[in-house]
């Protein structure tokens, strides 16, 4: 039998009681941050911020892919502070991720109570999370955006601009024999402003706290910031108005665009933060892709820098020549197993993101001044 979200009962997000509120969450980045007491933590912020302004220099990709949690605790400020200052040239998250933004860019709270709101069946059931961001998905797969410039143009913009009904059936006679993928773009838009009754023109979404948004700032600045879900994993996918190819053809575009940026990694960087297993899934697979390329034309990807942030504690069992054996359970930590394995150089550091970030931005503002 197959689920009819259509039945489910969704409140306002204004009812929802949350955890993360701005701007006492937010952590300022121009907030001094003098040196770690943890010396080893130190030294490998110290060698991130080195190769980070070597490969500037090179004019190599400097890209930050980082979880959920990042955003929950508050460096969302930090992360606009890197990119603004040029540090940073592109970010990836996941389907958690962008969607904490845009809350805290919403309404300057997030993160509700899970066990509670479970047992009650309201966990995730909210009319605005559900609603603006499927609709942001779907009109921006119908104007070939990817899944975080969807939603970044939606806070950038405070809305969405929807095209009557009319237009999209003119569209679609005129694109369904040319352009069958484009066609059917405009026929999920078609179908979900029916359906719902969503009227034509533009859609006003008051973002209040937009300066705090990562995916707004990525967007003004034209910095890519690609978004990288997977379905069911999160709340938008309750939602009635969810659509599975609208969300398939953004997140496929910013898949490609990461991987784009993983094929030119020669002599940059890469810093994951906190994501134990999207980054390195969407890293191993584009990384790869880009080799096939590269060998096809006699290059190679080999003088790249892969940094780990994580809070697990410093091992060596993924440090040395030899892999720890299957059964050390060592072996299935997906974020020191994959990236050990992506060639180049990779460091961990464990440290906590909050005391990471700030003292990385720190460093490289001392450089710059």
């Amino acid at each position: 039998m197959m689920f009819d979200r259509s039945a489910l009962r969704l409140e306002p997000l204004s009812r929802r009681r949350n955890r993360v509120r701005l701007p006492e969450a937010a952590i300022d980045p121009q907030q001094l941050v003098g040196p770690l007491t943890d010396s080893a933590l130190e030294q490998g912020i110290r060698e991130l911020a080195a190769a980070i302004r070597a490969a500037r220099k090179r004019n190599a990709p400097r890209l930050l892919t980082y979880g959920a949690h990042l955003i929950k605790n508050g460096l969302g400020p930090v992360l606009i502070g890197l990119i603004e200052d040029g540090w940073i040239s592109g970010l990836a998250t996941n389907g958690a991720g962008i969607i904490h933004d845009w809350e805290l860019a919403f309404q300057g709270e997030t993160s509700e109570d899970v066990r509670s709101n479970v047992a009650t069946g309201r966990f995730g059931l909210w009319e605005e999370t559900g609603r603006y961001l499927n609709l942001a998905l779907i009109a921006g797969a119908h104007r070939d955006l990817g899944y975080g410039e969807a939603v970044g143009d939606l806070i950038e913009r405070d809305g969405i601009e929807l095209p009557s009904q009319r237009q999209l059936r003119e569209e679609i006679r005129e694109l369904a024999g040319t352009h069958p993928q484009r066609a059917a773009a405009a026929c999920d838009l078609l179908e979900v402003l029916r359906r719902f009754e969503v009227p034509a023109g533009r859609l006003e979404v008051e973002h209040r706290f937009r300066r705090y948004s990562v995916q707004a700032a990525a967007r003004r600045l034209r910095v890519p910031c690609t978004g990288h879900p997977m379905f069911g994993h999160d709340i938008i996918y309750t939602h009635p108005i969810n659509r599975g190819a609208a969300v398939g053809r953004a997140a496929e575009r910013d898949f490609l665009q990461f991987a784009g940026q993983i094929a030119e990694l020669e002599h940059g960087v890469y810093l994951s933060v906190g994501s134990a297993v999207m980054s390195p899934m969407i890293f191993e697979k584009s990384f790869s892709m880009a080799n096939n390329l590269a060998r096809q034309n006699e290059k190679s990807i080999e003088h790249h820098r892969i940094f780990v942030v994580d809070l697990a504690p410093q091992s060596g069992a993924w440090m040395g020549e030899q892999e720890p054996p299957p059964d050390d359970p060592m072996y299935y930590l997906r974020f020191l197993k994959t990236f050990r394995r992506m060639g180049g150089s990779m460091q961990y550091l464990s440290g906590d993101n909050r005391i990471v970030l700030p003292r990385l931005y720190q460093l490289l503002r001392e450089d710059a001044s």
